[in-house]
Order: structure tokens, then sequence, then C-alpha cells
């Protein structure tokens, strides 16, 4: 039986490993870290005592390779669908409104936060869609664009990881033209309220293990050896391939350009600051754009409400200690609360800061154009991960698409050389 190894365990590569096993390989996992996800996993935190996920991610109904990667392993009845509403508060000045898609392809006319003219949202897409590739999106969209503060900024940060000076048009334009662009059908944000792992990676490698895939934990990657292909992999023991043999490369960036000196890929991005916190009776809706203060955005499961700050390096947490970074955070959180009309705990409650350094690759223009395709100079090694050139944004969606795209050139590579 020919063999398949997957060089990263995060979701890209599992995806890549249960379609290699699908059809028909024997596939074996290398994993670097103690547990497989990467920057997709859920784990039972000690100090609040709940289960948290280690970075919050949005997934939204378009998102069709997620979702059917859900129902593929088992995970689907880990998700949640939501209503397509989009609540914004200004902490600056307590200020709410709600952008709601309407129904059917034009649906995006219907959404603009209060005082914008009808139609404003269409006109600034249609102008991120024929944007350049060198285009950021606020070169795109223009700075004086009504939607600039109260839209496009918190867009940005969002889906690309980047301030609008910095993020790239074409990007932004692929995530929200496949979704929001769409109407609310397409618009609907999908929770995950048992959190990421029992949903995405969890059902994942219980498949995996009933297709005899073999996954080595702890077990990095140093060295890759080849002429005219892929020969050698050295993980601590050497492996040699044999004719029909394949790989997938489904590490981030930065350790994939470490294998691969010769492939220019694109730099590494912005870190993202996530902080979690036990709050009952919060009031707060699952989601929550917030504007005005450090925190970006706010998801709430259960009792635990989570904040997350995009390009943190760039924010008031630059700098900061754990503790002075999380009180700084919580006065976001309380401030959420008592405008949503919950009851606002006497003192800051059980809490959890975490840095994801290098979080994306780099989503400026500039490091979009550095993306590369899933093929390498050696014909049995693919690439796989959400940097690869997808037409996507870093996202979950991207990560599984590589996934299954690295597999299927893979497959055939295996089935060219096969004796």
């Amino acid at each position: 039986m020919p063999r398949a190894f997957v060089i990263g365990a995060g979701l890209a590569g599992l995806v890549a490993a249960e379609a290699l096993a699908r059809g028909g390989m024997a596939v074996t996992v290398l994993e670097a870290s103690p547990k497989a996800g990467g920057r997709c996993r859920s784990y039972r935190d000690a100090r609040l005592g709940r289960v948290i996920d280690n970075g919050n991610h949005l997934v939204l109904a378009a998102n069709r390779a997620v979702l059917d990667w859900a129902g593929r392993i088992g995970g689907a009845d880990a998700l949640e669908r939501g209503e397509a509403a989009f609540p914004f508060l200004d902490l600056a000045d307590g200020q709410q409104w709600c952008v709601r898609p309407g129904p059917g392809p034009w649906g995006a006319l219907a959404a603009r936060p209060p005082g914008v003219r009808p139609g404003t949202l269409v006109r600034d897409m249609a102008r991120l869609a024929a944007a350049r590739p060198s285009a950021t999106v606020e070169r795109a969209v223009g700075a004086a664009s009504p939607l600039m503060a109260r839209f496009w900024d918190p867009m940005s940060r969002a889906v690309l990881n980047e301030d609008p000076a910095r993020g790239s048009a074409r990007l932004l334009a692929a995530a929200l033209l496949r979704s929001f662009a769409r109407g609310a059908g397409a618009a609907r944000p999908v929770f995950f309220p048992r959190g990421l792992g029992p949903a995405l990676v969890d059902p994942a490698l219980a498949l995996l293990e009933r297709q005899g895939t073999q996954i080595d934990l702890r077990r990095p990657v140093a060295a890759l050896e080849g002429g005219d292909r892929l020969r050698t992999i050295h993980a601590g023991a050497r492996i040699d391939f044999a004719p029909g043999d394949v790989a997938v490369l489904a590490v981030p960036p930065r350790q994939a350009s470490a294998l691969l000196p010769r492939l220019a890929l694109p730099p590494s991005g912005r870190a993202i600051a996530n902080a979690h916190f036990v709050v009952p009776d919060s009031g707060l809706p699952p989601l929550l754009a917030l504007l005005g203060g450090t925190a970006h955005w706010l998801f709430r499961r259960g009792d635990v409400v989570s904040v997350t700050v995009s390009a943190a390096e760039d924010s008031a947490l630059e700098g900061l200690g754990r503790d002075a970074a999380l009180a700084r955070l919580w006065a976001d959180v309380a401030a959420a609360v008592r405008a949503h009309g919950g009851a606002v705990p006497p003192a800051m409650p059980a809490a959890r800061f975490l840095r994801e350094r290098a979080a994306t690759f780099d989503q400026s223009p500039e490091g979009a154009a550095r993306r590369h395709g899933p093929r390498t100079p050696w014909p049995n090694l693919l690439l796989a991960g959400d940097h690869v050139r997808t037409g996507l944004p870093a996202t979950l969606e991207g990560a599984v698409r590589s996934g299954e795209r690295a597999a299927r050139l893979a497959l055939r590579a295996a089935q060219r050389a096969a004796p």
C-alpha cells in the first residue's frame, strides 16, 4: 500500500490526512506539538474551570467547506447556526446598532450602520472587488468612507488581522463577496457551543483512528531531502520514500520556509490576543463587535465571555504584562455587560490571557502576493495551510479547502508514480 505522510496536525493537515486515508493510502501524521488542532484547539482551563478555545474564529453559513468537514467527520451536532445579525457597541459613547443583511443576493443593500445612506456598503464592496492586487482596504474604499470606522475597520481586523491601512483589499473582498454580500442566508454566523475542538478536531481524530491513520505527536520534522522528488523525511528516525509515496506539508509559513528554503512564502503576520472571563448573567449576545476600546470582537459561549484583539502589536496591549492586559480588557467586557443590562461582578472574575504570535500569515498586499500554490518542485510533496494560495484569507475555510486540494493532488501524484 502506498504511504502518505502529513507534516502538521492543524486543521489543514487533518483534512488532508482524512482524504488521503479515504483514498486508500497508509497515512502517518507527524506533529511537533503534544496536541493536534493547531490554532483550532479546545482545552479545559483549570483557572476558569471551563473548556475554552485557544483562539476565536468566526464561521459563516457560506463557509461550506468547514461545514461539510464537520458533517463528514461527525461533528455537525456540535454546531449551532445563529441569526444573520451583527451587533455593534461603541464603548466610547455607548451607541449600539446592528448590521443585518437582507435576504437574497442583494441582501447587503439593507445592511448599514445608523446614519449611513442605503447602498453605501454595496458601493464600497464594489470598490473592494475592483481593487488592484496592491491596494489596501483603506485605499480601495477610501479613508473618508462613512463606513470606515464603523464597519471596514472592525471587519478588516476580524478577517485579515490587519488594520485597513495595511490589509489587502483583494483578500477582504474575497471573504465578504462569498458571504455577507450574498445576503442573510450566507451571512448567518455558525457558533460552537462546546468549542472548536468537539466540532472540527476531536471527531476527526476519532475518524482517523478508525481509518488506521497513525498520528505521531511530539515528532517534529527536522529536514526534508530529495533530488527530482522528495526522498527522505528526517523526523527523529529517517523515513525513506518508495515510489508512490507522497507527503503534504501543512505547517505555518515560517516552519514551511525553514524546511523548503528555496520557496518564497509569505512572512508571518501579526499577533492576536484573546482574553477569557467567566461572567454569569452577562446579558451579552453570542457575538458583538466593539469599537472605542481595546478589544475588537466579543464572543460569548455560555458563561464564558471571550474578547479578541487583532494586530495586537499595534494595540494598547503592547508592552503590558498579563495582569495589566487582563485589567484593560476586563474594563471593555464590564462596559459591554452594563450596556446590555447584565450583572457586572464586583471584581474581575477568573480570567485567562492568551497571545498567539504570528497568528496568521502577513495579509498585506505584499504578503498576499507571496502566497504559493499547493505544488512544490518535488511532485510528491504538496503544500497545505491557510497561507497557501486559495483565493481566501487566513480562515478556517481556507485551511479546509487547502487540505482537500493538497490531498487530491497527492493522490494523483501517487497514482502516476506507482509501479
